[in-house]
């Protein structure tokens, strides 16, 4: 079986995002970095080039493919800040309407900049999917 792409590496989270070359989407990822942070408990940690995570967690699918994952994260990539394990708790169903301008993925949450969302709900959602990750998803 091929091995994960996605792997903690040992880049210095600050040293990445003070590389993002957008200052709005770089703002963006220092704001996102003290908020994850603050609500999860965790260090963050760089995943590949480019996911910042926090906390991880380990899957087993049916089909015998496992590995780890950060538990919750976000990437700054040119055309939005992708936000990683916020859509699947139970409440982001409920959420999601509240957030403000937002897409969807298969595993994604999308939006062009923090401005266009609402930071209370974006906290619960971040609380939540975590929990959920952590307390559900989590095959040991």
């Amino acid at each position: 079986m091929a091995e994960n792409k996605t792997q903690p590496t040992t880049v210095p989270v600050d040293e990445f995002l003070a590389s993002v070359e957008h200052p709005g989407r770089r703002a963006d990822s220092f704001e996102l970095l003290e908020l994850m942070g603050s609500i999860t408990g965790q260090e963050s940690v760089m995943w590949r080039p480019g996911i910042v995570g926090f906390g991880s967690y380990h899957y087993r699918y049916a089909s015998g493919r496992e590995g780890d994952a950060a538990a919750v994260g976000f990437s700054p990539r040119r055309a939005n800040l992708a936000l990683y394990g916020l859509t699947y708790g139970p409440d982001a169903e409920r959420l999601l309407p509240a957030l403000g301008k937002h897409k969807t993925g298969v595993s994604c949450l999308y939006i062009s900049k923090l401005q266009d969302v609402d930071r209370d709900v974006l906290a619960e959602m971040v609380r939540t999917g975590y929990h959920h990750v952590i307390a559900e998803l989590h095959r040991p």
